[in-house]
């Protein structure tokens, strides 16, 4: 019985700690990196707002004036993405967005975002669609590619 319960105990222990490791993992961004929607909705209608170069990498749909670049997660779309970038000065203002599903959930953001980071982007954004780009953009009639 005692050894029942000590491995009861071992157990809960072990998950608790797996807990709250998962919750010490750090995003690739930073708060003041996320854009908020209303933001980019309000350059795309203005004429004339300074661009923001906006890659789609993810399933979701394609937002007025993005650039499809496939998902994030397969390896062939981050190399496309990469052949993208080296286009561009590293100083471009570039904003990524998926919106499949919630962050924590997201496939294709973090290794988009972690590309920027590895070659040195200064001025690149995640499009905050926290929940999805339908409940976030769509919803808000925000403006979508036709």
């Amino acid at each position: 019985m005692k050894t029942n319960i000590s491995l009861l105990l071992l157990f809960i222990s072990m998950v608790f700690s797996a807990c709250s490791s998962a919750q010490d993992i750090k995003e690739p961004w930073t708060n003041k990196q996320l854009m908020q929607p209303a933001t980019l909705a309000k350059i795309l209608n203005d004429s004339s707002a300074q661009i923001t170069l906006i890659y789609s990498i993810g399933p979701a749909g394609l937002i007025k004036n993005s650039i499809d670049i496939g998902e994030g997660k397969n390896k062939q779309n981050i190399e496309k993405f990469r052949k993208e970038l080296s286009k561009l000065a590293k100083d471009a203002d570039v904003a990524i967005y998926c919106g499949c599903c919630p962050f924590k959930d997201c496939p294709n953001i973090r290794p988009a975002f972690n590309l920027l980071n590895e070659m040195k982007f200064t001025n690149h954004k995640l499009l905050n669609l926290s929940k999805n780009l339908k409940v976030n953009w769509i919803d808000k009639d925000y403006p979508m590619s036709e």
